[in-house]
């Protein structure tokens, strides 16, 4: 059991700044008890069993002027999320409360908090590794309850387990081959050493590769599908977007160019954040706004990871929609012909076999737009094993990839006869690269720059 640092004690809002029903104030820290005393009107704070929520009032003993009446939540450590004695006190939710009771406290002796201290202490205390405290960001990020499962496994260490594991395993054997080259008993010692190497490079070779495997679909879950609705002006593009989000979020009208920006709104598919994009109508245009709306629409089409592409069916191709074919031909796209509830007039015969009939109007054939991207990006497959571990973090899929090619230097250097004594060099790397994943050998910058991501109060 590691053990507990001392820190200075810290403070923050933990809840969005905001007119609420609650607001809580966090404290951490060796000092953190005597600060909430200073302040607190009810029983004193250090005769309370821990895990408790006691009620009173909030006063500064300078003024002598109640602030709030409020729930103060004691935690003695080390059974808190920071290993240190923690106090929350649940406060009013309104913004001049929560900042004045943060003000006062930081006038007794606590200083304000860094973007992810309280998490950084967690893991610098031994309480989460790495892995966990990143995952405890993905759980607030999380858009949909698959990505928010990903990252409640993630934050119950079933990544770091299977890191750990490896990374024991090839310590295990960096360990025999050690053995076998100080203390030989045989005479084939080097053949019968070569051989464990080899098998147990394999081995993990295979495991990685397979967690590799896994990163589309885990970044999916975490970062969602980039998704551009494209075609040329008052074709449907927006009324598509409202039809999605069940709400009206963008302008409709029968005015060609009404939408001049780019529109960015989240949905969920089937479990699956989907970023969609409405584009502003592609098509050459005089109109100074609407040229910049059609520049960003280009943009947006080139960095999509799906494209929508949005035709009127009730009318014949235009030279802009022809266009429009050939510049997201690589991508992948999805060719929705829209306005069938209208006589078709468009020429099918000339567009790709896989395409979709619907009518945003008439709510016609959407769920087939869902199923396709199912089919796109998932292989009809279901999206999550219900026990899988999946890679989602782009900076553990970086690590995972060196870790590999760490391993293949081993395979590569086996099949060129070289001594094992060398080849211990690379498979020392693996392990070190591994243990970045963990935070077990991840440099100090690194670990900074990680937490500095985080919400103030996390």
């Amino acid at each position: 059991m590691s053990i507990t640092k001392e820190f200075d004690t810290i403070t923050a809002i933990s809840t969005p700044l905001g007119e609420g029903a609650i607001g809580i104030v966090r404290l951490s820290g060796s000092q953190a008890f005597d600060i909430a005393n200073k302040v607190f009107k009810g029983k004193d704070i250090h005769s309370l069993p821990s895990h408790t929520i006691n009620y009173g009032h909030i006063m500064d003993p300078d003024k002598q002027e109640i602030l709030d009446e409020v729930m103060v939540s004691v935690m003695k450590a080390p059974r808190t999320f920071t290993r240190e004695d923690v106090i929350e006190i649940n406060t009013h939710g309104g913004i001049a409360v929560t900042n004045e009771i943060l003000q006062l406290l930081i006038r007794q002796g606590a200083r304000m908090a860094e973007p992810g201290e309280f998490t950084k202490r967690a893991f610098l205390n031994g309480r989460v590794d790495l892995t966990q405290a990143e995952a405890v960001m993905d759980i607030i990020r999380a858009k949909t309850d698959k990505a928010m499962n990903n990252a409640v496994k993630q934050l119950d260490g079933s990544l770091s387990k299977l890191i750990n594991d490896t990374r024991q395993e090839i310590l295990n054997t960096l360990a025999q081959v050690e053995v076998n080259i100080d203390y030989p008993e045989y005479d084939d010692v080097e053949e019968a050493t070569t051989e464990i190497v080899r098998e147990k490079t394999i081995e993990f070779q295979t495991l990685l590769e397979n967690l590799l495997r896994t990163a589309r679909r885990g970044k999916i879950l975490r970062e969602g599908i980039s998704t551009a609705i494209i075609g040329r002006p008052n074709v449907g593009k927006s009324s598509l977007l409202n039809n999605l989000l069940r709400e009206d979020k963008a302008i409709v009208t029968d005015i060609e160019g009404t939408t001049r920006d780019i529109i960015e709104e989240y949905v969920n598919i089937n479990g699956v954040p989907l970023k969609l994009i409405d584009t502003a109508g592609i098509r050459e245009t005089e109109d100074v706004v609407e040229k910049i709306g059609v520049e960003r629409s280009k943009k947006a089409l080139k960095e999509a990871d799906l494209v929508l592409l949005v035709l009127n069916a009730s009318e014949a191709l235009t030279d802009q929609d022809r266009i429009l074919l050939e510049i997201s031909q690589t991508s992948n796209r999805i060719i929705l012909l829209n306005k069938t509830d209208l006589e078709e007039k468009i020429e099918a015969d000339q567009l790709p076999e896989d395409i979709i009939r619907i009518s945003v109007l008439k709510n016609q054939n959407i769920d087939k737009i869902e199923e396709k991207i199912n089919q796109l990006f998932f292989e009809n497959a279901g999206l999550v094993e219900q026990d899988a571990t999946y890679l989602s973090n782009a900076r553990h899929i970086s690590l995972i990839e060196q870790a590999v090619q760490a391993l293949q230097a081993v395979n590569d250097g086996l099949e060129m006869g070289m001594p094992v004594d060398l080849l211990q060099v690379d498979m020392t790397r693996c392990w070190q690269i591994l243990g970045e994943i963990t935070g077990d050998a991840a440099p100090d910058e690194l670990i900074t720059q990680l937490f500095s991501q985080f919400c103030l109060g996390k």
